[in-house]
């Protein structure tokens, strides 16, 4: 998936006629040069940016009901019920419930032998031209085998920010938010984040 951009969150470069238009806009003398305008309101305009995005945490976004799956689980049944779920991934739990990984399409191309996201004609010619097709590497493998680790995980009170931040250095599509305890209660993606900018940038212009 491609790096969430939203143009609501790029600051923007004002130009001196935008700070001229914006003068004669305000009624009354202003004592102020164009310059000190355009730094006074760059510097308001990245704070407010700021504050936006300090003001939603993990526990507004994320969804509640998590799809997880146990590590001792066979390849064959966790990709069963990611399919079922029409999901491409989630966390990995232990006997205690608690997260020790992720697992998610990366992993079972990664195990399949593709070390770049294949499209679907490229699966679908390797396994036309091939005598026994690269799936059967799954086979009789269990969830710990492939998952990534450790899982990069956050709190429920982490800031979209933050999290944000988290996914393009990790290169992640989604965030196990877990209790103190390790164990999973919601998930944010780069779909949730998406909505929460966009709302953001609604309320930026209000």
């Amino acid at each position: 998936m491609k790096e969430i951009r939203n143009a609501a969150f790029i600051p923007v470069d004002i130009s001196e006629q935008d700070v001229f238009e914006a003068m004669k806009h305000i009624k009354g003398y202003i004592d102020i040069t164009p310059g000190d305008f355009k730094e006074v309101y760059q510097s308001a305009y990245d704070l407010a940016i700021q504050r936006l995005l300090n003001s939603l945490t993990a526990d507004k976004i994320m969804t509640r009901s998590v799809i997880f799956v146990d590590q001792e689980m066979a390849l064959v049944g966790a990709a069963d019920l990611l399919a079922e779920k029409q999901i491409s991934g989630g966390p990995v739990v232990d006997s205690n419930g608690k997260v020790v990984g992720v697992v998610s399409e990366k992993d079972f191309l990664k195990e399949m032998g593709f070390g770049a996201t294949p499209s679907f004609m490229q699966l679908a010619t390797h396994c036309l031209n091939s005598k026994s097709c690269m799936i059967r590497r799954l086979h009789n493998k269990t969830v710990g085998d492939i998952m990534t680790k450790p899982p990069i995980t956050a709190g429920s009170e982490m800031t979209i920010g933050a999290i944000s931040a988290l996914f393009a250095k990790h290169q992640i599509n989604r965030l196990p938010i877990i209790d103190d305890d390790m164990r999973p209660i919601g998930m944010v993606t780069r779909t949730d984040l998406a909505h929460s900018f966009d709302t953001l940038g609604k309320r930026s212009k209000i």
